[in-house]
């Protein structure tokens, strides 16, 4: 067995592979890290001396489904090799156990020879194991956890990286599916007309703002308090909220209660303005702002685009209005935010048919002009940015979205 010198830790990534790189560069400041780092199909691997808190990490990362420890790495083409890695990792079972195995890789790879490599050697010593399958070559979180595998039975990573190498590791956390499911679908308030963001949506854009614990962060378009709840079980001590509708501050009180209640949350400052955002310097203290971390209004969420065919009738139908909202938004941030602050929000991009489906974004140059003082930054690391898995705009954002929805996010981080 190769014995690794430092601890390897993988993260399997979620749809966006790039918005979850970009995050674990926030959370690991991988720019400083790149020999350390390894990105492979749909996962990263970081090589680190720091001992990682996985059951902690997991659930404040929004864009990462598995994390892992590598145990070994062989040559992809010795299978050999790769079988005695596998039994020194379960060496450890002396009796009946689950186990299942994912392969990462952009080549074919067949784990069924393994797994049954497995079966016999443990029958043959008389221990009984049953392997956990899937229709997919990996195992999702939600089969992972119906099988209890992390608790009660294991689970064996195969990543392959681009020298044909192939890393094997132990998967122990997987995303909280079923908490983030909760807390999107069953707190008491949510606005479909004001856009609802998702929990880990909201999870990954306070860790691209690089917070800390004690810094001040503001959402100036909180809607029903999803960024600001999710901060407040992320462990962040100083949040702000605002919106120009008294309906949203109200889901939002009635939302942050929900979620103290229900997670226990003792130690909660926070403060809640009904004030519009183009007007944000008169009520907040200038320069007093760490963070702000926003989704604001994204034009009419139901329209049908379907029938616009020109950029002129899209910008006609929403565009115009809000580059004005935006430009004046960012305007107020300027004022207060600390100097080096950060904003993360949500851009829209909308769908229009002409001969194909194609979507159309805001017009970063005009009423924008120079950003107000900001500039678009980018976290994905050098090294890192000629990979195939990484897709970044032309102006070094990020998409969200799926095929399905008429209005995507663009999601775009400003330094002042």
């Amino acid at each position: 067995m190769t014995i690794l010198q430092t601890m390897q830790y993988f993260f399997i990534l979620g749809t966006n592979s790039t918005l979850s790189i970009a995050e674990l560069s926030a959370v690991f400041d991988l720019d400083k890290k790149t020999k350390d780092v390894i990105t492979a199909e749909n996962s990263l691997i970081l090589k680190t001396d720091a001992r990682i808190n996985i059951d902690q990490l997991i659930k404040k990362l929004g864009g990462t489904v598995k994390i892992g420890k590598i145990e070994a790495k062989v040559l992809k083409g010795n299978r050999e090799k790769i079988f005695e890695n596998i039994k020194i990792i379960l060496r450890s079972y002396k009796r009946k156990f689950k186990f299942g195995i994912s392969y990462y890789g952009r080549t074919k790879f067949n784990i069924k020879p393994l797994a049954m490599e497995v079966k016999k050697f443990f029958k043959k010593q008389k221990i009984s194991c049953r392997w956990v399958t899937s229709r997919q070559k990996t195992l999702s979180s939600v089969v992972i956890k119906q099988n209890k595998l992390i608790k009660e039975g294991i689970e064996i990573v195969l990543i392959e990286d681009n020298n044909k190498e192939l890393f094997i590791g132990q998967t122990f956390a997987v995303q909280p599916f079923k908490e983030l499911s909760y807390r999107d679908y069953g707190r008491p308030c949510r606005d479909a007309t004001s856009g609802m963001l998702p929990p880990k949506l909201a999870q990954i854009m306070i860790n691209l703002s690089g917070a800390k614990t004690k810094d001040i962060i503001l959402d100036p378009f909180c809607g029903s308090g999803t960024i600001l709840t999710e901060a407040m079980l992320m462990g962040f001590q100083n949040l702000i909220g605002s919106d120009i509708s008294i309906k949203a501050i109200e889901d939002t009180k009635e939302n942050i209660e929900w979620i103290r209640k229900n997670y226990g949350l003792r130690i909660m400052n926070y403060k809640l303005y009904n004030k519009n955002a183009i007007e944000i310097s008169k009520f907040i203290e200038r320069n007093s702002v760490d963070k702000i971390i926003t989704e604001p209004y994204l034009g009419p969420q139901r329209g049908n685009f379907d029938v616009i065919k020109t950029k002129k009738e899209c910008r006609k139908a929403s565009l115009s209005g809000l580059e004005a909202l935006y430009s004046k938004s960012l305007a107020e941030f300027k004022k207060i935010l600390k100097p080096n602050g950060r904003v993360v929000m949500v851009w829209p991009l909308f769908r229009v048919k002409n001969k194909k489906i194609r979507y159309i974004s805001l017009n970063v140059r005009h009423p924008f002009q120079d950003l107000n003082g900001f500039k678009i930054i980018n976290l994905i690391p050098d090294k890192l940015r000629q990979d195939k898995i990484i897709q970044l705009t032309k102006r070094n954002t990020i998409i969200y979205g799926r095929p399905a929805q008429k209005i995507w996010r663009e999601i775009v981080i400003l330094s002042s």
